[in-house]
């Protein structure tokens, strides 16, 4: 056990060769990027909206479709079930998510400048508690949204929620929810942070035979 615990202690003290501290510094910049494209993307389509009503989520912001006209229709509607209007300020990730994605991306160079696999760990696994809450706080956010009706609303319907991912039939409105560029450049960080582990692993199963040889 003691060379088991010896074993790992050296390993996470082992420093980083050039291309994991590389890859940190691309997860830094994947990450930067995200403030410019949505994270994920609702669509909404009915008879009377053939051509959908479209809802982007940023990091930071809503957008809708057709230059914001989307969102407006869409709140109207919502109006009708007692539903709250979608706006930017109701959503408490707008204020804390930049700043999270920010202080991630210091983290990442701060890991490439001390370059430890360690640190790396560290930033990988923080990464990845970060992108699990942000799902957990995306989907509750749509639950409370679909399920805190005003009971004074002109229509009732019952409670629900709209799709994380993939599609929903919600009364006459077919549903559609997916990831969008933003998502796929968090993902390339979280690919790049465990490319990088995987080399850091490899050089150290390499340099072990030759370190017990010497």
């Amino acid at each position: 056990m003691r060379v088991f615990f010896n074993r790992t202690n050296d390993f996470l003290d082992r420093p980083l060769h050039l291309t994991p501290r590389l890859l940190l510094v691309a997860a830094a910049a994947l990450i930067v990027t995200t403030w410019f494209f949505p994270l994920w993307n609702l669509t909404m389509f009915a008879p009377q909206y053939p051509e959908g009503l479209r809802l982007d989520i940023y990091s930071h912001t809503l957008v809708g479709g057709r230059g914001g006209q989307d969102i407006k229709e869409i709140n109207v509607l919502n109006h009708y079930i007692g539903m709250r209007d979608l706006v930017a300020e109701d959503f408490t990730e707008f204020k804390w998510m930049p700043f999270v994605l920010g202080g991630l991306v210091l983290l990442f160079l701060r890991a490439a400048v001390i370059g430890k696999v360690s640190t790396l760990l560290d930033v990988t696994v923080l990464f990845g508690y970060f992108g699990l809450f942000s799902l957990w706080s995306f989907g509750y956010k749509l639950y409370r949204y679909g399920h805190d009706l005003a009971p004074t609303a002109s229509v009732k319907v019952p409670g629900f929620t709209p799709p994380v991912f993939g599609y929903q039939q919600i009364a006459n409105f077919e549903v559609y929810s997916y990831p969008q560029p933003g998502t796929y450049l968090m993902a390339g960080a979280v690919l790049a942070l465990v490319v990088g582990l995987v080399l850091a692993w490899r050089e150290d199963r390499t340099a072990s035979p030759a370190a017990v040889a010497g």
